[in-house]
């Protein structure tokens, strides 16, 4: 049986799907940004749901990452803002 890399994993557990909305290189990347969030709070909610992580620790990574996607949507938008 061949070993997975850690690349493969990561595409196999949170596939990326294609974009279908309008294109420009800002939405292409923020809707990256988003699958890569959901992604993320998929592994947290289902370590909670294991066990392995508390509450307060789940809803703090959780607040950590939503933070940083609210951050990336704001720089693209004020990137489309300067064309």
């Amino acid at each position: 049986m061949k070993a997975f890399n850690n690349s493969s994993q990561h595409n196999f557990l949170c596939p990326l799907t294609r974009y279908y909305g309008k294109f420009t290189p800002n939405t292409f990347i923020f809707n990256a940004n988003l699958q890569d969030f959901a992604c993320r709070v998929n592994y947290i909610s289902n370590l909670h749901t294991g066990g392995k992580l508390s509450s307060e620790e789940a809803y703090q990574q959780v607040e950590v990452l939503w933070k940083q996607l609210t951050t990336a949507k704001k720089t693209m938008i004020s990137l489309d803002g300067d064309d």
